[in-house]
């Protein structure tokens, strides 16, 4: 693996440390001018500002960053990745006031994306999603967490997790597996949720985690799909087999979710659009990431999450895509960070944190992601911007001139 040296960097823009940044912490980043940083064997081995040592880029391959921006490469986690058909019959629905919530309960939404799922083979699921994982790479994207919870069956299910496993190992994009086999009560079990929930915890989970298929499990806590004691059962299963607990909690609403995050030790909490304040103090009490999903929000036509109010309660907080085929069919995270801006009034520092160190947290990798630190693996961004503040301020626009993966150049 080839050395590389980033040189004439105008602003180095990154979050330090090894752990999520919390509260007013989040938005304390270190700002390098004139910097320049290098790779070497995938790894960040040296970065600094001014003159660059004699020696340093001996051997090595120079990016010249033209007095541009330069950041950590972006981590979207929380995506719906995998997935077979889309849903734009629904859209005349929404807008004639069908809601997400009643389009599921008549046979559609996440239900009617389950039989695309079902139909759809591995190969002609890899192939979507590796465009999908193109698209976010091009605007900046370096490693993302993909869910299952479109298959419903076991095997289905399993299918979903696998295809996860073949994009790591053959997309430059980290794609790190989650599995949601509780996202919906499947149709067959719509009689029978007890059955549902017997086949999730003592067959499911079980064998995702003998087979290493996914590090998390999630489960989707909301009103008509899984309460909160149902979600505490299938979280507490999932742990006792070693994967770690995600939750959705207050997307639509406050049912418990964002409490039982807290008290069962989550890595993160999604959505937390409705999240209420006894919500808040639990995921700061718990050290839980909220992991918020602004371009779900917007998609919906709903409120917008209380991300401040989360960040003056010491939340640690993330922003991501939440991609997927029916509540956010966007997979541009740049977008998310503006409407995180303009919606959540963070400010940029800590919408830059949200989408490199925080989410890196939420995905157990904050040790070697999400920020530009000696020992850090090299996954960095340089931007066709001057600062920070125009990336947020440049709303829908991809701003992302060079993609750089494991100290590598991405060749589009």
């Amino acid at each position: 693996m080839a050395n590389l040296l980033i040189k004439n960097i105008g602003l180095l823009a990154t979050p330090t440390g090894s752990n999520p940044r919390r509260g007013k912490e989040q938005g304390e980043i270190t700002m390098l001018k004139d910097a320049y940083v290098l790779v070497k064997d995938g790894l960040i081995a040296a970065v600094g500002e001014g003159a660059i040592p004699a020696g340093l880029s001996d051997g090595a391959e120079v990016v010249d960053a033209g007095g541009r921006l330069v950041t950590p490469g972006l981590v979207d986690a929380h995506t719906h990745l995998i997935f077979g058909g889309w849903r734009q019959n629904e859209l005349g629905m929404k807008l004639h006031g069908v809601s997400y919530l009643e389009i599921l309960a008549q046979g559609g939404g996440i239900l009617s994306t389950v039989r695309s799922t079902r139909a759809a083979s591995e190969e002609e699921l890899t192939d979507k999603a590796a465009k999908v994982l193109d698209d976010m790479l091009r605007m900046g994207v370096t490693t993302c967490e993909a869910k299952s919870g479109y298959g419903l069956t076991p095997e289905d299910e399993y299918k979903q997790l696998r295809v996860i496993h073949r994009l790591n190992e053959t997309h430059k994009v980290e794609v790190v597996p989650t599995f949601m086999g509780a996202h919906a009560v499947p149709e067959e079990f719509k009689e029978n949720r007890e059955g549902y929930l017997r086949l999730l915890c003592e067959e499911m989970i079980p064998t995702v985690a003998r087979e290493k298929l996914a590090e998390f499990c999630d489960v989707f806590c909301e009103t008509g799909v899984f309460t909160a004691e149902e979600s505490r059962r299938i979280l507490e299963a999932a742990k006792a087999h070693g994967l770690v607990p995600k939750i959705h909690a207050d997307e639509i609403d406050p049912i418990g979710g964002s409490q039982l995050a807290g008290e069962i030790g989550a890595i993160s909490a999604e959505h937390l659009i409705v999240c209420p304040e006894a919500g808040i103090e639990s995921l700061a009490k718990g050290g839980v990431i909220a992991c918020l999903l602004p371009g779900t929000s917007f998609y919906l036509g709903a409120t917008f999450a209380p991300a401040r109010a989360m960040l003056d309660a010491g939340v640690a907080v993330a922003v991501s895509t939440d991609f997927n085929p029916g509540s956010c069919p966007s997979a541009n995270l740049q977008l998310a960070m503006n409407i995180a801006c303009l919606k959540y009034r963070l400010t940029p520092e800590e919408v830059l944190t949200a989408v490199t160190l925080n989410g890196a947290g939420a995905i157990h990798r904050a040790d070697r992601l999400g920020s530009i630190e000696v020992g850090k693996q090299g996954d960095l961004l340089v931007w066709d911007a001057p600062d920070l503040d125009y990336i947020c301020y440049r709303l829908g626009a991809n701003l992302v001139d060079t993609v750089i993966k494991q100290g590598e150049i991405v060749r589009f």
